[in-house]
């Protein structure tokens, strides 16, 4: 009867790196580093002409030029960083998640095991394995075991593959915010970088059109600035983004190869069940 239960929810074991949950943190101290890196190293006076951060930048000296991007080059730092940081994350957190050993050799183990009756090395396969998809397999494992004892053993046949359905399900969507865990944050940067350099674009240019405005040629130094401000900022943008949208695709599509070995090995612990066992169990 206690073994019922056990299906119905099972749980979840937390074994090494599972992801950093409090991202704000991890936001706050990109937004320090990079401040710290704009305000310390990039205004360094030995990038500028006298030493002078308000003047002109030294010849060929490109974070002098980064730092005349002005105020929101601290801004897409900080976007930048935190994508290096939530990347490195979650690299850390789905190797975890893909447990010791290779994911495709495990599934094809396991689906040996599962089709030749021998639940007994299925389970040693998920507890050397471990990780994310070991604990599904576990789980259901236990929920194939489970209707033969007990309330389900009065089940029909479909009413039980149904039930281990169900506990591989449940198992699964134990495991998938662990997987997904902070993407949507890099998917939201993908989109901030962008427009975070459009807008310096924007200010720069507002800028270099008003210093042309003063009497026609207008202050050489204040339009030099503003156009290094517009097309830093553009081209910070563009690279926070396209790392953002690199390091967003890449992981959905590595979580996309998990859920699909956790639906290949659901399957064919249902179908195994339904093959072995008669209507009349």
């Amino acid at each position: 009867m206690a073994t019922t239960k056990q299906t119905a929810s099972p749980k979840k074991k937390s074994e090494g790196f599972t992801g950093i949950r409090a991202a704000f943190w991890v936001i706050v101290v990109c937004f320090i580093i990079a401040c710290c890196f704009y305000h310390f190293f990039l205004g360094s006076p030995s990038h500028f002409v006298n030493g002078d951060p308000d003047g002109a930048v030294l010849d060929g000296n490109i974070w002098g030029t980064i730092h005349k991007g002005g105020v929101l080059v601290p801004i897409i730092f900080t976007l930048l960083l935190t994508v290096i940081a939530l990347s490195i994350e979650r690299w850390l957190a789905l190797r975890t998640a893909f447990g010791k050993g290779s994911l495709p050799k495990f599934v094809t183990n396991i689906e040996t095991a599962i089709k030749a009756n021998d639940f007994a090395k299925a389970q040693q396969l998920c507890d050397k394995q471990k990780g994310s998809v070991a604990n599904v397999v576990a789980a259901s494992l236990v929920a194939y075991q489970d209707m033969d004892n007990g309330a389900n053993k009065s089940l029909k046949k479909e009413q039980k593959v149904a039930r281990i359905q169900q506990a591989h399900e449940e198992a699964t969507q134990l495991e998938m915010p662990t997987l997904t865990q902070n993407l949507p944050i890099i998917a939201t940067i993908v989109t901030l970088g962008t427009l975070t350099g459009l807008l310096g674009t924007v200010t720069g240019m507002i800028r270099a059109f008003a210093a042309l405005a003063t009497g026609g040629g207008g202050d050489s130094l204040q339009l030099s600035t503003s156009i290094s401000e517009a097309l830093v900022n553009t081209a910070s943008g563009i690279a926070t983004s396209w790392f953002a949208v690199v390091s967003y695709n890449y992981y959905t599509n590595k979580i996309d190869k998990l859920t699909f070995a956790l639906d290949e090995v659901g399957y064919t612990i249902a179908q195994t069940y339904e093959a072995n066992h008669t209507e009349e169990a």
